[in-house]
């Protein structure tokens, strides 16, 4: 009986190991699936700075904090639970899920460059009843605008990071999966937050109690961060098509070939088969929102009619 008792504390001791084995891995499964949603990750960073545009300088960091809270609860508390059950009772079905939300990005894509460009009677009545809002009312709409897009980008890094640990054990593939979605969501809003204020670091370092040279500098930032926030929303938008075209093609066979192809054509310079794959998504991506859109305007009046 005692031999007993000591094997079952050696069977007990060797899943120890094996876990903490398996555990001491998750520094390089998060680094890797970092790497892999890095598309992702420069979307939502680029994208994120536009929702507090416009508000109250002193609410900035409240909008990017309701924002990364419900990011964080999301991932932590659906997403990640969600991915872990479709992966075991019905794995065939996560790629049809991303494919949805990568048609979302290419639709809410196309739909931000249709709106650079085409400025009619319906943009500008909307303007107009957005300056009648309350700024509060402005506020909500504006952090769940950010947290609809963004629950769609934070499904797609869960079930990234979930299909890097497929087939692990179930305590390392929670562990990689929540330290991931801790990991990014500090990261992206964090930078995002640093975004927002750095216009108010300027005018702090602008201040005459400091040298000529950095006050220059000061002033200097509080120059650019205008056209430093323009920039990030195209390239938000970029991003927008550029990774929701990829989630489509990754999930269809022969599109999924062609990307493949192209990155082994060009395997030889990197940075061309990275900057051509991204621009074939982007067009792509654009074409698809096209399309989605028009089904949608035509899904909307048809019911509107029938009513």
């Amino acid at each position: 009986m005692a031999s007993g008792f000591f094997a079952l504390l050696d069977d007990i001791s060797a899943l120890v190991k094996a876990s903490a084995s398996s555990l001491d891995d998750v520094p390089t499964q998060v680094a890797k699936t970092t790497g892999k949603v890095s598309g992702i990750v420069i979307d939502d960073t680029a994208v994120t700075p536009k929702y507090v545009v416009g508000l109250d300088a002193s609410r900035e960091l409240s909008i990017i904090y309701q924002i990364a809270r419900k990011s964080l609860i999301n991932k932590l508390i659906i997403l990640s639970p969600a991915a872990l059950l479709l992966g075991y009772f019905a794995p065939w079905a996560i790629t049809p899920i991303l494919m949805l939300g990568g048609a979302y990005l290419c639709f809410e894509g196309y739909e931000k460059v249709h709106s650079m460009f085409a400025k009619s009677h319906d943009e500008n009545v909307a303007s107009e009843q957005v300056k009648l809002m309350t700024p509060e009312e402005l506020e909500k709409e504006r952090v769940t605008g950010a947290v609809r897009t963004d629950i769609i980008l934070s499904a797609e890094i869960i079930a990234i990071a979930y299909s890097q640990v497929t087939g692990q054990a179930i305590v390392n593939q929670i562990v990689v999966m929540l330290a991931v979605a801790v990991f990014i969501t500090v990261a992206v809003y964090g930078f995002v937050g640093l975004i927002v204020k750095m216009d108010d670091i300027g005018v702090h370092l602008a201040q005459h109690k400091y040298p000529p040279g950095i006050q220059k500098f000061g002033r200097n930032i509080v120059k650019f961060m205008p056209h430093l926030l323009n920039i990030l929303s195209y390239v938000g938008t970029a991003a927008m098509l550029w990774v929701g075209a990829e989630i489509i093609a990754h999930g269809i066979p022969f599109t999924n070939h062609l990307l493949h192809d192209l990155e082994y054509a060009l395997a030889e310079t990197p940075l061309m088969a990275w900057l051509v794959k991204a621009l074939a998504c982007g067009i792509g991506g654009l074409i698809l929102g096209f399309v989605i859109e028009k089904i949608v305007r035509l899904s909307i009046k048809t019911f509107t009619n029938k009513r």
